[in-house]
């Protein structure tokens, strides 16, 4: 897809993989730098880490007991919560070269009435490896193929919940999907991938929004959908399409930002590789605005039993929640 430039205040923020779509007319505000000391403090890389990444590091293929686990875990975290979140599990069957299989996308929104919603996603589910014959007892876990993701979702809404339901009833409302069967059973095709995505953008392409509307869809909603994918291994680097980063520099310049020095980036603009397949192109291919926070080149330990959380970097996965607290904090307008 041609790339385009999203906006002004995207170049002011973070920087991203695929922006597509006209200008829109959403004006996001500008935290000032107290808010931003309180956005960062709230985020727990304790909590991130023990409470909502530990439950999510097991073996968690589509329709097995430890995916049911895991969405139990998201489902029960996001209900315990006093925004109000309201949970929707859009469970269907569908053809695999390993025969039928469940799958379950978990939606969550925080206002369905809402005019328009910023979608903010990562995949749960885990992928099929064939056992290491020197350790057959071990599976693949995906700590950042996308259990870290997933549990920094899950700490934004944690950390962010007292302004979630103070400014719940807004023009745009935030809405988090937990996508299931992104990855491949056999070898990547178009048929074999993006199983919940695919279902889910045909859904919502298809549920009026609001629900007595004859000619807007839910998907028409979607004021932008974010995609976080591959991260959580030291120093990513994520292709920038923009100009700065600003909520990155205004993180850095007042020393909120750990294990990682003011010269350094996350965001460069000389590694893009190419379009990357992911849980977005279903959105994309039907004109939903996208931006895919991914790691690009991806990490050395990608699709092997090493993607494991002794491979993480704790500072780097808490300074990716803090800009992302940001990010959402000024273009929800709180």
């Amino acid at each position: 897809a041609t790339i385009k430039t999203w906006r002004k205040y995207a170049s002011s923020l973070l920087i991203f993989c695929a922006v597509t779509t006209p200008p829109l007319s959403h004006k996001p505000s500008k935290c000032s730098p107290a808010q931003i000391r309180r956005l960062a403090s709230q985020v727990d890389g304790t909590r991130l880490w023990e409470t909502h990444l530990r439950p999510i590091l097991i073996q968690r293929l589509p329709g097995t007991q430890g995916s049911l686990v895991v969405q139990q875990h998201i489902t029960s975290t996001l209900s315990s919560l006093s925004a109000g979140w309201s949970i929707d599990l859009d469970s269907f069957q569908s053809p695999t070269p390993r025969g039928q299989v469940t799958f379950t996308n978990i939606v969550a929104t925080l206002d369905p009435s809402a005019p328009r919603r910023l979608l903010l996603a990562c995949h749960y589910d885990s992928k099929v490896l064939p056992p290491d014959p020197r350790a057959p007892e071990r599976v693949f876990l995906g700590a950042s193929d996308s259990a870290v993701p997933c549990a920094m979702i899950l700490e934004l809404a944690t950390s962010l919940d007292a302004q979630l339901r103070s400014f719940k009833q807004l023009p745009v409302s935030l809405q988090l999907v937990f996508f299931d069967g992104e990855e491949s059973f056999e070898e990547w095709t178009a048929t074999d991938s993006l199983y919940g995505s695919r279902h889910l953008a045909e859904r919502m392409a298809n549920t009026p929004h609001p629900a007595d509307s004859s000619h807007t869809t839910a998907l028409q909603a979607v004021d932008l959908f974010v995609l976080l994918d591959l991260l959580g291994g030291p120093d990513p680097l994520i292709a920038n399409h923009f100009d700065n980063t600003g909520a990155l520099k205004r993180l850095h310049r007042q020393g909120l930002l750990t294990s990682h020095p003011s010269e350094q980036t996350y965001f460069r603009k000389d590694v893009y590789l190419g379009p990357v397949q992911d849980d977005h192109i279903p959105f994309l291919h039907k004109g939903v605005p996208v931006l895919h926070v991914i790691a690009t080149p991806f990490p050395q330990f990608w699709h092997t039993l090493d993607d494991t959380e002794e491979n993480m970097h704790r500072p780097t996965v808490e300074n990716l929640t803090k800009i992302m607290a940001v990010f959402l904090a000024e273009y929800l307008g709180f």
